[in-house]
């Protein structure tokens, strides 16, 4: 299915079945896309993540059954997923800026939040800097650990921080001392930002600093991961990180893939390439590899 209509099709699933107990996961096999990529171009098109879609459209709602006078508050709360009128309450007041009691009496306090309407400009698709290369098998070596994709944008850049202080920086001053280390520097692990999404649901997703492996022991702590076959959509950036690529990042959704006569994602994942030198400088190469089939 082409890009925008795919995320046309997941608003109107949401919004048949928003009263009902679903999740992205549940959205994103209706329109036959990994949860990864869903979530990841809806945030971007959109500003917001699914749950918050959801929740502020239920909400939204709330109150004009409120206004509407035929339930009663603590049904209204059941109806839209909230376990107790007090839970129901609170996320009103955090939306509307009142009470469920003084929206149902003054309807100027009402937030509105309508229903998306996904429309994309198509520009600059071919402009954009990449190539497309069948790669064969290889593996990547680092540390992992889970994120979820609402609070993924905060917490990478803070895993990637402990990394630098607990590895990099100390390797940079005095080498290395144990196997960790030294698999560190043998795989040059840290070229890689690695997002995999392979573990069935709740909006999580694994995420390896990394890099190429090219042997030997798995110390303790580490994780190798092997890529099958593929073709890769490899788009560079040129800037400071990590603002230039997340430009290029935001162009791919926005840019590349709605309409692309060519191309479709083919697999829940992605690579973040950092290659050594100063990701400061405005010079700075980087680069986003999407693994991508023909359609």
């Amino acid at each position: 299915m082409e890009w925008t209509e795919s995320l046309k099709t997941a608003v109107a699933y949401m919004e048949a079945h928003i009263t009902e107990n679903f999740c992205a996961d549940d959205v994103a096999e209706k329109i036959h896309m990994s949860t990864f990529y869903f979530q990841k171009g809806f945030a971007i098109l959109t500003g917001m993540n699914v749950g918050e879609y959801i929740r502020n459209r239920r909400l939204y709602l709330a109150a004009l059954d409120l206004t509407a006078g035929r339930e009663k508050i603590i049904d209204i709360a059941y109806k839209y997923g909230y376990e107790t009128p007090e839970s129901f309450s609170k996320a009103f007041r955090r939306f509307h800026g009142c009470t469920p009691s003084q929206a149902k009496n003054d309807t100027s306090k009402i937030k509105v939040f309508l229903p998306l309407r996904i429309h994309i400009e198509i520009k600059g698709g071919n402009d954009m800097d990449f190539t497309v290369e069948k790669v064969e098998a290889f593996k990547v070596i680092g540390f992992q650990r889970e994120f979820s994709m609402d609070s993924s944008y905060r917490e990478i850049p803070k895993f990637w921080d402990a990394f630098a202080n607990q590895y990099l920086i100390r390797l940079f001053e005095s080498g290395p001392k144990d196997a960790v280390d030294k698999a560190i520097c043998d795989n040059m692990v840290g070229e890689y930002g690695v997002c995999i999404d392979d573990i069935g649901g709740n909006g999580k997703f694994r995420y390896l600093i990394a890099g190429k492996y090219l042997g030997g022991g798995v110390p303790d702590g580490m994780t190798v991961f092997k890529f099958p076959n593929m073709n890769w959509a490899k788009f560079k950036a040129v800037g400071p990180c990590p603002g230039a690529l997340q430009a290029v990042n935001t162009a791919i959704f926005k840019e590349w893939l709605p309409g692309n006569p060519d191309y479709e994602i083919a697999a829940g994942c992605n690579i973040e390439w950092y290659p050594r030198g100063n990701a400061d400088a405005p010079d700075y190469e980087s680069g986003i590899w999407v693994p991508v089939k023909h359609k």
